[in-house]
């Protein structure tokens, strides 16, 4: 795969026409009907840090950088809901390794800093980030992990208008996969190390290992 073979795919999905799409009608199992109370953002909480690339892959520098690029660009970006803590939501974040991961197999070059990372991301343009971010986040339901682990099987609505599959492969850890809408390649793990970031608040996210893919490549 290329990079232009990923923005041409993303492109056919109808880059225009993205909106922050309702959830499923039929939540995960467990899914508990009590909203937490807290409106802390997820933004608020990525940016604490001052989020400055460094040489630490498992944060989460490159994907609070695109969204603030893509904020920066289109202001009126459903990814600015990442920043309103009153919506409920739950976002899948991958590390900076996954992004460097992600570059490698558009590639076939191993980047050594976050920085070139995020130059090769948003050398995509910024539509292709979007549309990325998007499809990692899961708007109005705010999914703790004990809850997705009893969520084997269970087909998430995102943002992006496209689904993720949730396989659970054990509840003790817990280890989950997300299956994303490209057959071909490694899914993701939600890093049982980086669970139920901002617990409490309306908005939750969990790490995981890679960056999720809503088309086939």
């Amino acid at each position: 795969m290329t990079p232009r073979t990923l923005v041409s795919a993303l492109s056919a999905v109808g880059l225009a026409g993205l909106l922050f799409a309702p959830p499923a009608t039929a939540g995960p199992p467990g899914t508990s009907t009590s909203e937490p109370t807290g409106t802390r953002s997820l933004a608020a909480v990525l940016t604490a840090d001052g989020n400055q690339f460094d040489r630490n892959w498992r944060d989460y520098d490159i994907v609070t950088e695109a969204v603030l690029a893509v904020l920066a660009t289109k202001p009126a970006s459903p990814v600015g809901l990442l920043a309103d803590g009153t919506v409920p939501l739950t976002a899948f974040i991958p590390n900076d390794r996954a992004f460097q991961r992600l570059v490698g197999d558009l590639t076939g070059s191993r980047l050594r800093s976050e920085q070139a990372v995020f130059d090769a991301v948003a050398g995509l343009g910024i539509d292709t980030v979007e549309t990325v971010l998007l499809y990692h986040v899961i708007p109005g339901a705010t999914l703790t992990s004990k809850q997705a682990a009893a969520a084997n099987g269970a087909i998430l609505t995102t943002a992006q208008g496209g689904t993720i599959g949730v396989r659970v492969l054990s509840k003790r850890l817990p280890l989950i996969q997300l299956r994303d809408r490209d057959p071909d390649d490694r899914n993701p793990f939600v890093n049982p190390r980086a669970l139920d970031i901002n617990k409490g608040n309306k908005q939750i996210a969990h790490g995981i290992t890679l960056v999720l893919r809503p088309v086939d490549l």
